[in-house]
C-alpha cells in the first residue's frame, strides 16, 4: 500500500505527465478569447458585409493613403462606416495596412493590390459582447480575406490579445480620447 506522501506525488506525476501530453486540457473550462471557431466564423460574415458596403474587396472605395506606423504598415488608408453583421447595425473602422520594399505613398494610390499586406477591422458589436473594452470586435484579414495568425497559430479574429500586455487591446486602449482610435474619433459616426 502506498503511504499518503506517495500517492500525492504519484498524483502529481499523473497530472504533469497529461499537461505535457496534452496541453490543450489546460484550456478545458476556460473561454479563449479569440481565435475561437464562433469568432472565426463571425468575422467571415463581417469580411462578406465589408465586401459588400465596398469597404475592402477589389471593388473597395480607395482614399488618399497616408504615412503608418507599426505594428499596421508603412502606408495605410482608412474607411469608417455602419454596417450590419447576423441583424446587428454598429460603426466599424476598416484600415488597409500596406508596405513592402521601396514603398511611398505614390506606390500604393497606382498598385494597391501590390503592397496591400493586411486589413485591419474594429467592429462595434452589441453591448454585453466585450464591457471591458467598449465591446469592439477585432480582426486582422490578409488581402484575401483570410486571417492572418498570431505566433502561436491563433486566429486573429475576436477579442484579440484581451487581458495582454501587447496586442490590439492594449495598444488601443491608450488612444486619447477614449474611444480606443487613434486618426478618428467614434463621436464621427453618431451623426
Amino acid at each position: 500500500m502506498m503511504n499518503m506522501q506517495n500517492e500525492n506525488s504519484y498524483r502529481r506525476f499523473l497530472v504533469a505527465m497529461l499537461v505535457l501530453m496534452f496541453p490543450s486540457l489546460l484550456l478545458a473550462g476556460e473561454t479563449k478569447p479569440f481565435g475561437t471557431s464562433v469568432e472565426i466564423d463571425y468575422s467571415k460574415n463581417l469580411w462578406q458585409t465589408l465586401v459588400t458596403a465596398k469597404l475592402v474587396g477589389n471593388d473597395s472605395i480607395n482614399t488618399v493613403p497616408y504615412k503608418g506606423m507599426p505594428p499596421h504598415g508603412a502606408v495605410l488608408e482608412s474607411l469608417a462606416s455602419h454596417v450590419t453583421v447576423n441583424g446587428h447595425r454598429g460603426k466599424v473602422y476598416v484600415k488597409k495596412n500596406y508596405g513592402g520594399a521601396g514603398i511611398t505613398r505614390s506606390k500604393v494610390a497606382n498598385d494597391r493590390k501590390k503592397y496591400l499586406k493586411a486589413v485591419t477591422v474594429m467592429f462595434k458589436r452589441e453591448a454585453g459582447y466585450d464591457a471591458d473594452n467598449q465591446d469592439w470586435f477585432w480582426v486582422k484579414y490578409k488581402a484575401n480575406g483570410s486571417l492572418h495568425t498570431n505566433p502561436k497559430g491563433m486566429k486573429l479574429a475576436g477579442r484579440v490579445a484581451k487581458g495582454m500586455g501587447v496586442g490590439c487591446i492594449a495598444c488601443h486602449r491608450a488612444a486619447s480620447g477614449g474611444d480606443y482610435l487613434f486618426n478618428n474619433t467614434a463621436i464621427q459616426l453618431d451623426k
